[in-house]
This record gives C-alpha cells, structure tokens and sequence, in this order.
C-alpha cells in the first residue's frame, strides 16, 4: 500500500496542487482500487470526488460517474479540464454526433473520467459491457437512489442493474446528505450490500449557524438586507418556499440597490442559464432561489445561506447550507422560522407519497429551528454523529439560555426507555414518567416497571421539551422503521451508566422568544497577516482570466488559494508552483499574471 500511496500523492499534487489528503480520502482510494465496493459519507466540500477521481488516474481504462445534474456534469468536467485530467460529459444538452465522438474517444480509452446521466448509462450499458474497459462506476448523490431519502429520483431506481451487469467493477456510491435508514437503502438498491461504509464527519465548523424566528414582512426584509450589507461584494443564496417568494423578494432587493436575481423551474432556460452563468463568473451577487438552485453549483466562494422559510427537513437543510463556505473560509447560514412555515410545509408532506415520515422529519426541522441547546450537535446527532461538546458557532452558543444539570433527568427517561425494551415512542414514555392510568400503559404493564411515575412533578409540555433536547444531543434517536420507538445510543448508555453528565437548558413557557445575538465572526486561521489589498486585486486578475477563457473565476483559483497568495507573495515561477492548491497545469498557464501583479503591488506598496 505504501507505493499506492506515493502514486496517490503524486497524482494530487501534479493535478491538483495539494500535498497531502484529506482524512479518509486515501483509505477510500485503496479500497476500491483492491476491487471492492463503497458507501461514502462525507460533508459537501470533503473530498468526495477524489475518491473516484484519483484511482480514475492510477488505473487503466475509464471511470464512469453517474450525475443527476447537467449542471454539475458541465462543472466537474470544465474543472478537470483545466486541471490537465482528460474528462467528458454525455448528456442531452451535446448533439447526438458530439456524443458518439466522445464514446469514441472513451473505445480509444482516450479519456479517463466520463459523466453520465443514469438514465443514460442504463441504456448504453449492454453496448459498454462489451467495448469500455470500466475500472470503476461512482455514483454521485447516491441518496436519490432512496426513497427514505429527501430528494428521491425516478430515474435512479434502475442503478441497481449496474451491478449485476459489471459484477467485476467496483461500485462507489457517494452523497453528502444520508440519515441512518438512507444509508441502509443505498446498499440495498444499488445491490451492494456488503459495501464497506465511509462515514467522514458531517461538521462544517466554519458554517455559522443562527435562527430568527417570529418576524415577517418588512422586518424580515430589514434583516436580510442588514444581513447582504454586512457581507459586502460577497455571493449569497437566498432560498424561498415558492417561485413567487422568489420573484418578490428578488424585485424587493433590487429596488434596494442590491444586485439580486430570482431563480427558479418555472423560469425560461435561457434566463436561467444567463442567471446562473452571471452568478457562478461574480456578475451577480445575490440569488434567489427555490430549491431548483445549488445541487449542480460547485462555486466554492459562495459565503453565505438564508432561508426565508424554514426547509421541509433537515436533509435539505444541511445540504444548502452546504453550498457555502466550499473553500473552507468562514461562512454564515441565517434561517427564519415562522409557525406559518410549519402550516405550509405540513400541507405539502399531507400530499406527499410518504405522509408519516415527512411529518416526521418536518417535526425534527421545527425542533431544530426551537433548539435552546448547540445547533450543531442538534444537526449532527440527526446523521448518527457523536458531538458532546458545544461548537461556540451558532447563535444559542454566542447566546446561551440557562444551562442545569440534567443528568438524572435524563437517567429517569433512558432507564425507562430500556425498562420497556426500547419499544415505546414519545407520548408513551411521558406517560410512563408521570405515572398516568392511561390504558395503554396499563395494558403493557408498564406501571409495574422501576421508573413508572418518577417523573411526576414534571408537566407533559416540559418533558416533551427535555427530551427533545436529549433527542438534539443524541442521547437518543427515533427508529422511524420500528414504529417510531425510541432508542438509546452509545452516548446514551455512558449516560444512564453515570459514566458521563449532560447539562441541559432550563425550559421556560417563553423559552422560543429570539433573544438577540451576541455572535462574534469566525476568521480563518493563516499563521501570518493576509494583504486583503492584494487579495482585491488577486480577484480582478482572476476574473479578467476567468473571462478570457470562458471558464468560473473559482476554477482559476479558489479564494483560498488567493488569501494564500496575498500571504505569501510568490514572485517566481518555482515559489507560486509550491502554493496550496496550485497544480502543474495551472501554474504553467497562470504564473505570469499573478506574479506579475505581486510584483507590482510590492513595488508600488514598498517603504509605506
């Protein structure tokens, strides 16, 4: 393995710049290149695509890569491009002649990367088996293959034939967004289900995460407007819960001076393109959008989220507050939250096809939007994710109510929890704790149990509230395919066991009354002083060339990488080429203009 790691490296380094890999990365590239399949879980910006892309460079033959998006083929592959790789995209938008001689240059094994829709593959895949040399088949925003999942796609549910007819190439199945019974489901319908699962930490710590809840109107517009002024010339998504909130708000903004967008299905192509191109090349500042936007973005310097309504789950959620911060620079996700939003969203998962998990997960999103304990933790504990410490960047953090401790409390719910062999839900347990006569815990006999009534002299409302909280810190999850029941996790356990103690927030019948926040800004950590003066000017250069080749200005650089250079301040070819984040190809094709303009800086900057 040690020499697959050194060719690994050098890979990285000679296409992408970078010196070492991100956690988990590696140990993914060596599993599938030993032949086996994969389930891999890693948050949006984590590295997913040099799991596939990587091995797709240190194998014979060609990747295929199955993508739900034309926009997001179109990116990847402009990005490849201009890192050197040779990659392609078959997809509707080409004429049927650019395709075939693309296929042709995949039989010549010419390319090494292929995007592909799924329906696509589906119906070419007895012409490949015979001619394409596949080393490997990763299947990106595998969640869409899952009905559990938020964002389940039709055209994904045959994907599971992929392996019966290339039962010798492994199977890569990649998403950014998959809960407990999600991960499950991708193994099963892709027909993998001995794949090893890579489960990377769901946390975007430099996201800041903050909640308002209880304005509307012109006091909501007020916010976001502060909010867009205090992140000057910085690109923003706005997501709304219909196509008009999108155009009024959108028309709200402008009126205001604030250059602004709306973006959504209903739209004509063409507008929607030039929207899109105008935002990812910096013509536009502010989008807003329905969640018609951002799944095919790969903008790394977009900086910050706002919900304008609560999201149907938290699935969503995660995943567009994901579209932030990509470079891994300080971001900020604002949400609003209103009863209203509840009232709207409730209706849709009444007409949905999957009515009692919808609502379910609608309840967890207004749990989230109530939270008095850490957002993160709350979010993180909804993946599985152990996080028993507070994150200090989200706004209960900056602003935190009264904290006690919990620990016996949540001792009574989880021993009776396991009293009742984890095989109760919610109302259940409360009326368990308070020793009610109702005729369901007479029936189960559960007013025999240990723990029957301990809870008495708390209100219904109140333990409803405490447990919600050890919901939110995962001392608990809910099996949504066992009836709902309630169940204990490993923290849980440590817990029960007064292994740990859990310090939870005081309720008071006011508790969801917004509080104003006291958040201070999140920096990024460089070891010396940015020049934020040559930074500016590092943008410009980067959207001149940006421009001239037709390309995004973030598939020149990341800002990233430009904070780099505004640190560092190469003036040779050798000094910029050993930049983070420069590779080969671009160092060749851009170190002149930047070091030129380095160059100058300094000498027009020197002795002040």
């Amino acid at each position: 393995m040690q020499d697959l790691e050194r060719k690994a490296l050098a890979i990285l380094k000679k296409f992408y710049g970078y010196d070492s890999f991100h956690p988990m990365q590696l140990e993914v590239i060596e599993h599938v290149m030993n032949g086996n399949d994969a389930v891999v879980l890693m948050p949006t910006g984590g590295g997913k695509s040099m799991c596939y892309q990587i091995p797709a460079l240190l194998q014979p033959g060609c990747t295929i890569v199955v993508s739900p998006l034309l926009a997001l083929m179109k990116d990847q592959v402009d990005a490849l491009v201009a890192n050197g790789v040779p990659a392609a995209a078959i997809n509707s938008q080409q004429s049927e002649s650019e395709n075939r001689e693309i296929i042709e240059h995949v039989f010549k094994q010419n390319i090494k990367l292929l995007y592909i829709s799924p329906e696509r593959l589906i119906a070419d895949m007895d012409q490949w088996s015979q001619e394409i040399r596949i080393s490997l088949i990763a299947i990106d925003e595998a969640h869409c293959i899952s009905h559990w999942g938020h964002d389940f796609r039709p055209e994904y549910s045959q994907l599971g034939l992929v392996k019966e007819r290339f039962p010798n190439v492994p199977v890569l199945a990649l998403t950014a967004t998959a809960d407990r019974l999600t991960r499950l489901d991708i193994r099963e319908r892709l027909n993998i289900a001995d794949a090893k699962l890579f489960i990377k930490s769901f946390d975007r710590p430099n996201i800041s995460l903050s909640v308002v809840s209880g304005i509307s109107g012109r006091q909501k517009l007020k916010r976001i407007v502060n909010f867009i002024e205090s992140h000057k010339d910085q690109s923003g998504i706005i997501y709304c819960l219909s196509r008009k909130n999108t155009e009024d708000l959108a028309k709200s903004l402008q009126s205001l001076g604030i250059n602004a967008h709306a973006f959504h299905a209903g739209m004509a192509t063409s507008v929607k393109l030039k929207v899109q191109r105008d935002f990812i090349n910096d013509d536009l500042q502010v989008i807003c959008a329905t969640i018609a936007f951002g799944m095919g973005i790969d903008k790394s310097n977009v900086r910050w989220i706002i919900h304008s309504n609560m999201p149907k789950n938290i699935e969503s959620y995660y995943q567009e507050i994901g579209r932030s911060g990509r470079d891994g620079l300080p971001a900020d996700a604002l949400m609003f939250y209103s009863f209203g939003d509840v009232k709207t969203l409730m209706n849709f998962a009444n007409n949905s096809g999957q009515v009692l998990v919808n609502i379910e997960k609608l309840n967890r999103m207004q749990q989230y939007a109530e939270a008095t304990v850490c957002r993160r933790r709350m979010l993180l504990s909804y993946f599985n994710e152990r996080y028993d410490h507070d994150c200090r960047n989200c706004d209960v953090c900056n602003n935190p109510p009264e904290r006690f401790d919990g620990t016996t409390l949540c001792q009574m719910a989880l021993s009776a929890i396991m009293r009742t062999n984890q095989s109760i839900g919610f109302k259940l347990l409360i009326d368990i704790l308070r020793g009610s006569r109702k005729s369901e815990v007479l029936a189960g006999g559960y007013d025999k149990i240990k723990t029957y009534g301990v809870g008495h002299d708390l209100t219904t409302t109140m333990w409803n509230a405490y447990l919600l909280q050890m919901l939110q810190l995962g001392l608990i999850f809910i099996a949504y395919e066992d009836e709902d029941h309630l169940k204990v996790t490993d923290y849980g356990n440590e817990v029960l066991y007064g292994k740990r103690q859990v310090m939870l927030s005081k309720f008071y019948y006011d508790n969801y009354q917004q509080k104003p926040s006291k958040k201070t800004k999140q920096s990024f950590n460089f070891e010396g002083d940015v020049d934020m003066v040559l930074f500016e000017k590092l943008k410009l250069t980067r959207k001149a060339i940006a421009k001239a080749r037709g390309i995004a200005p973030y598939m020149v650089f990341s800002d990233k990488v430009l904070m780099i250079m505004a640190q560092e301040k190469p003036t040779t070819k050798a000094q910029f080429g050993t930049l983070y984040g420069v590779a080969e190809a671009k160092t060749n094709l851009y170190w002149l203009q930047f070091t030129s303009v380095i160059l100058e800086h300094i000498k027009t900057t020197k002795g002040r």
